[in-house]
C-alpha cells in the first residue's frame, strides 16, 4: 500500500514537467515552420471531381457544300404557282383580259389602214393575217372554258370572220374584176361594193376594240 502511494506521488511530480517540455518543442516547430507552406498530406481531388468531358453537338438544319456558291443556288421558282400567287405580288388581272388586250393594237392597226391607207391592199392584207391568225389563238386557248362566253370572246371571233373575208375579197378583186365586170358574179368585186365591206368592217373593229377595253 505505501509503494503505491509513493508512486502516486512520483507520477504527479514528473508529469508536468513533460508537458511543459513537449508544449515548448510543439511551439517550436511551428515557429519553424511559419511561411514554409502546408504541413501535411493534401486531399486527393481527383478522387472527389468528375473529369470534364467534351460534349459534341449536331446542327438542327442539314448544312449543304457549297451554299455560298452563287452556281450552286437553286433559281427562283417562278413557273410554280404557289411562288406566284403567294411570293409574288398577285396579278388581279385576269389572264383573259391580258391576252386579249394585246390584240387591242392588231385592231388598230387595221383600222388606220382603212382609214389612211386604203389603196395600199398589201399592208392590209399583212395586218389583217396577223390579227386573224392572234384572234384564233385565242379562240383555241379560251374554247370551252368560261371566257368562251365573254361577249368580247365572241365579238373577236365575228370580227375574225368578217376580217378574213374581206381581204380574201380585195385580194380576188385584184386577179377577177377585168374578166368579170359585167357579168352577175363580177358585182361583188367592184370597187363600190368593196369599199361598202371595209366600211362595215371598220365599225366592227372599233365596236370590238370598245368591248375589249370595258372589259379590262
Amino acid at each position: 500500500m505505501k509503494k503505491i502511494i509513493a508512486c502516486l506521488i512520483l507520477l504527479s511530480i514528473t508529469l508536468p514537467s513533460h508537458a511543459f517540455f513537449w508544449n515548448r518543442k510543439d511551439k517550436a516547430l511551428e515557429k519553424e515552420l511559419q511561411g514554409k507552406g502546408y504541413a501535411g498530406t493534401l486531399p486527393n481531388l481527383e478522387e472527389k471531381t468528375e473529369k470534364s468531358k467534351t460534349k459534341v453537338t449536331t446542327p438542327i438544319f442539314e448544312s449543304q457544300e457549297g451554299f455560298s456558291d452563287p452556281s450552286e443556288l437553286k433559281p427562283v421558282p417562278r413557273d410554280n404557282p404557289a411562288f406566284i400567287n403567294i411570293i409574288q405580288k398577285k396579278d388581279k388581272t385576269s389572264q383573259y383580259v391580258n391576252d386579249a388586250n394585246e390584240i387591242i393594237p392588231m385592231l388598230e392597226n387595221l383600222v388606220d389602214c382603212i382609214e389612211e391607207d386604203n389603196e395600199n391592199l398589201q399592208l392590209f392584207v399583212t395586218r389583217a393575217n396577223v390579227l386573224s391568225m392572234n384572234i384564233e389563238h385565242l379562240s383555241e386557248k379560251y374554247a370551252g372554258k368560261p371566257e368562251s362566253y365573254y361577249e368580247s370572246f365572241k365579238k373577236l371571233l365575228e370580227v375574225n370572220r368578217y376580217v378574213k373575208s374581206i381581204a380574201l375579197l380585195r385580194k380576188e378583186a385584184v386577179t377577177y374584176q377585168r374578166y368579170l365586170a359585167y357579168t352577175a358574179s363580177g358585182s361583188i368585186y367592184n370597187p363600190e361594193n368593196i369599199a361598202n365591206q371595209l366600211q362595215y368592217l371598220l365599225e366592227e373593229l372599233n365596236s370590238a376594240i370598245l368591248l375589249l377595253r370595258e372589259e379590262s
